[in-house]
């Protein structure tokens, strides 16, 4: 009995023993697997981040350039060594860019939530300047640092001598970073003054004069206000460090060398005070656009000398205004368009000579007369003198235009017509300063002086799309430099630039440049 008993519990504890493995060997249900959705609310390339109600777009190019030339792909033989046209200038530049753009948009019950964010990564050629050593050493100078701009370099003169050492700088660029939230824009985005084409009406080419252009955007807080029929109108606090100093310059400072270098003075900006305050109206057309743009900038000096105690002018406010017209649907072809804009500005120059035009000119060529020839010039904010007791700010007034046509002529090539003009006036302080009795350079041979002048740019663009968003340009730049000095002085010459000491023609100056580009967008 109890033999029977044993058999029956232990064919029991195997039963319930197969039947825990049967159990748990058996599938458990798995999670729904969260597959990447379209989203379809705010046009083509945006997804649904798994697990959120927010939309992303991933965006971005890769370009290959080079500038014929230059010493940089932006800009035409202005300045230093660029400038100088001798063995220090480069014939070329080259570049090599990865831009990347994030953009997300969330709904909400205020409307939507927008972030976007646009970085750039660069490889340019760098060049080399003179160190002044009668070895004719020389110091390389490599675009290491974008300042947070993206396209507009800052040297930085490392202290490599000779060959050694790197050859071209890398750099990390952010150009836009900002969010957009019930009518308010805060972070780094295009300035509200701009034509919707900031630098571009119809041309690759960074430099031109005549207009506004914060290509890779200015730190600012905005609210804009949609009245519907396309009409919006734009109130924007705007950081002025960055790109709208043009320079407040002590006359007092001026040297009759540092004035062919393209510099009337001592620098001498304050700390920023108050950002710039501009006001914007707009009104998109299926004809085209329209707007007008106005901006205050605060001139904040430092001291008249190296402490408190030499004192300052006080502050002076500049502004700007600019017109902006688009005509689309013309009548010369399918998608043809022409793009114009007019700016004046007193005491805020960069809103003409915008920050990768630059506003300073020191351009050598040559002479029948003399050794060499020069023009130069400048276009700061204000100016100002410490000499007997120290004078008030006097504001630069300048005025320009720029403007494009661009024609189609069929859906793989296009060709803009472009230019651009800008002019600078100085008042009578600035006048007297450097061009009066005992002015800084009322000098031996200077038959007129003037500081007044004028930049006249005309340019020819022509794109190839063989497929779609990779594209082929060329774009050839004319830029003529009329300044108002004239005569033959002895400058005392120069060994970053390696001038030497000669005779040299005051007389107007000219630069082409030609900018090769390839560019996949995506």
């Amino acid at each position: 009995m109890k033999l029977v008993k044993s058999l029956l519990l232990g064919s029991a504890a195997g039963l319930l023993a197969v039947g825990g493995a049967q159990a748990a060997d058996l599938p458990v249900k798995a999670k729904a697997v969260e597959y990447v959705k379209i989203c379809s609310l705010y046009g083509a390339g945006f997804y649904y981040i798994p697990g959120t109600d927010t939309c992303i777009k991933l965006g971005g190019y890769l370009r290959a350039e080079v500038a014929l030339n230059s010493n940089s792909v932006f800009s035409g033989q202005l300045t230093g060594n660029n400038g100088a046209r001798n063995r220090l200038t480069n014939y070329y530049t080259m570049r090599a860019r990865e831009d990347l753009n994030i953009d997300t948009r969330t709904a909400t019950e205020y409307g939507v939530v927008r972030t976007f964010f646009d970085g750039v990564f660069s490889w340019t050629t760098g060049n080399y300047s003179g160190t002044g050593s009668a070895f004719g050493g020389t110091a390389y100078s490599s675009t290491l640092a974008l300042n947070t701009s993206g396209v507009s370099p800052a040297l930085v003169g490392s202290s490599i001598n000779g060959t050694d050492g790197a050859t071209s700088g890398g750099s990390l660029g952010v150009y836009y970073a900002f969010i957009q939230f019930a009518g308010f824009t805060m972070g780094k985005a295009v300035s509200q003054f701009d034509a919707p084409w900031t630098n571009y009406p119809g041309n690759n080419f960074d430099s031109l004069v005549g207009g506004s252009g914060t290509v890779t955007g200015v730190n600012q807080f905005t609210y804009t206000a949609d009245f519907g029929q396309g009409v919006t109108a734009s109130f924007s606090a705007e950081d002025a460090t960055a790109y709208y100093q043009a320079g407040n310059i002590n006359l007092a400072g001026a040297s009759a060398t540092g004035i062919v270098g393209g510099a009337y003075g001592t620098n001498n900006i304050g700390g920023s005070r108050s950002p710039n305050l501009v006001a914007m109206v707009r009104v998109d057309q299926a004809w085209g656009l329209f707007q007008a743009s106005v901006a205050a900038h605060d001139n904040h000096v430092a001291y008249y000398g190296a402490t408190e105690v030499t004192g300052h002018p006080e502050d002076k406010w500049g502004w700007a205004a600019q017109l902006a017209l688009s005509i689309k649907n013309i009548p010369t072809g399918a998608g043809d368009v022409i793009n114009i804009q007019g700016v004046y500005t007193d005491g805020a120059s960069r809103y003409n000579f915008q920050n990768l035009a630059g506003g300073s000119y020191s351009m050598f060529g040559s002479s029948d007369v003399a050794y060499q020839s020069v023009g130069f010039a400048y276009a700061p904010d204000t100016v100002f003198t410490s000499a007997g007791g120290g004078s008030s700010q006097e504001s630069v007034k300048t005025w320009g235009f720029r403007g494009a046509y661009t024609h189609n002529w069929d859906p793989y090539w296009n060709t803009a017509l472009y230019g651009a003009y800008a002019q600078a006036q100085f008042g009578s302080l600035a006048k007297t300063s450097l061009c009066g009795v005992g002015g800084t350079f009322a000098i031996a041979g200077v038959t007129s002086c003037n500081p007044d002048f004028a930049i006249g740019q005309v340019g020819v663009i022509t794109r190839w799309t063989p497929v779609k968003n990779l594209t082929f340009s060329a774009d050839l730049n004319w830029t003529h430099l009329d300044q108002k000095y004239a005569g033959v002085f002895a400058y005392a010459g120069s060994g970053t630039t390696a001038k030497p000491a000669a005779a040299y023609e005051l007389k107007d100056q000219d630069t082409i440049t030609l900018l090769l580009r390839a560019q996949r967008n995506w």
